[in-house]
């Protein structure tokens, strides 16, 4: 079966055909799950190539990625099918079915710090600059992985008129569904596709803006890292302001966004504007305080000295710790001497 679709975008007189499926010869598999993985091989390898420049421990990077991955899969997933639990809790089959879409960024990301967290507190990695490297690679994933939704024809916006922007027959059947009809004003239209063409609509291609906008920030990162980073989790902070900022105004023209349950407020919209105040806030406190007191950043594997309270409470906890083994060597040299004066009471009656 054919799943292609001609798009065409405003300005340009070629039309260009996208299939969802990718054809490998011996099996088919979607674009989108092919763009994903691709995005992800991306961030993996430059997060290799950092972490080995940051000389960070291999086989503990290898947990974090393992349990990350996982984690934020499940996360972006879970994510995604509670925000539309009325379709879901009707179609509970179509839950694992990731590969036709469905997956939210802020889940994933959510989930996998949520494990790369954990994994960094039992391996004893310095979680801030993890995060600083994850919130680079990211925006590579990120940036890549929004041509899956191209391949879908899917996370675009309301209409543009005819100066900018993309149209198909694949957006035209979404917008031509009963309950989306009034976010396009198409309530008291009859045949939805002819009235595009007359008008010359196209829709806001947001999955294209947020491809340049993180791969652009993906370099204004790299040149901070490289130039301007004062401490560690800065990059992560500046991430989440640079595509908290970008979130909060494409969201805003998206038609298939998630919605807080009973109100008219998009999820992510929000989300991402308290992501905005609470990292920007942080970053400028944090800024102001490395730039008065300035010191070298610590390595992944490297934690700051103990403070004089927590010293005190390591040995306290080490000299009960070794008195617990020390009334327990003593319980059993005790034990052991019953045993014995038993032993040789038993061989005197014996005699």
């Amino acid at each position: 079966m054919d799943s292609s679709v001609f798009v065409r975008f405003a300005g340009i007189a070629k039309e260009f055909a996208v299939n969802s499926d990718l054809d490998l010869g011996f099996a088919t598999v979607k674009w989108y799950g092919a763009i994903i993985a691709f995005g992800f091989t991306l961030a993996v390898l430059f997060g290799g190539r950092t972490a080995h420049v940051w000389k960070i421990n291999l086989d503990k990077m290898v947990d974090v990625l393992i349990y990350g991955t996982i984690s934020a899969i499940i996360g972006a997933r879970l994510y995604y099918v509670a925000f539309r639990w009325d379709y879901y809790s009707q179609n509970l089959t179509d839950i694992p079915k990731i590969w036709e879409g469905g997956l939210a960024i802020y889940g994933g990301i959510i989930g996998g710090i949520a494990a790369a967290w954990i994994v960094c507190k039992v391996r004893k990695l310095n979680f801030y600059n993890l995060l600083d490297m994850v919130g680079m690679s990211l925006l590579i994933g990120q940036g890549i992985g929004r041509w899956g939704n191209y391949a879908n024809q899917e996370a675009f916006g309301s209409f543009t008129g005819g100066n900018w922007g993309m149209m198909s027959d694949k957006v035209i059947e979404y917008i031509s569904r009963s309950d989306i009809r009034p976010m396009y004003g198409l309530e008291n239209v009859e045949n939805v596709k002819e009235y595009v063409a007359e008008n010359n609509l196209f829709v806001h291609p947001t999955f294209f803006y947020e491809s340049v906008w993180c791969i652009l920030g993906f370099f204004v990162l790299y040149i901070i890292m490289k130039k301007y980073r004062k401490f560690s989790g800065q990059l992560f902070l500046t991430y989440g302001v640079w595509y908290g900022l970008e979130r909060t105004v494409v969201e805003g023209l998206r038609s298939d966004s998630l919605y807080i349950s009973g109100t008219n407020l998009r999820v992510s919209q929000v989300l991402s504007m308290v992501i905005v105040v609470v990292c920007g806030t942080l970053l400028i406190a944090l800024m102001i305080k490395f730039t008065k007191h300035p010191k070298p950043i610590e390595g992944v594997d490297y934690f700051p000295p103990l403070t004089e309270k927590e010293l005190a409470a390591k040995k306290k906890k080490e000299e009960k710790k070794a008195r617990r083994k020390q009334k327990k060597e003593e319980a059993a040299e005790e034990s052991a001497d019953d045993t014995e004066n038993s032993v040789n009471g038993e061989d005197e009656d014996d005699v």
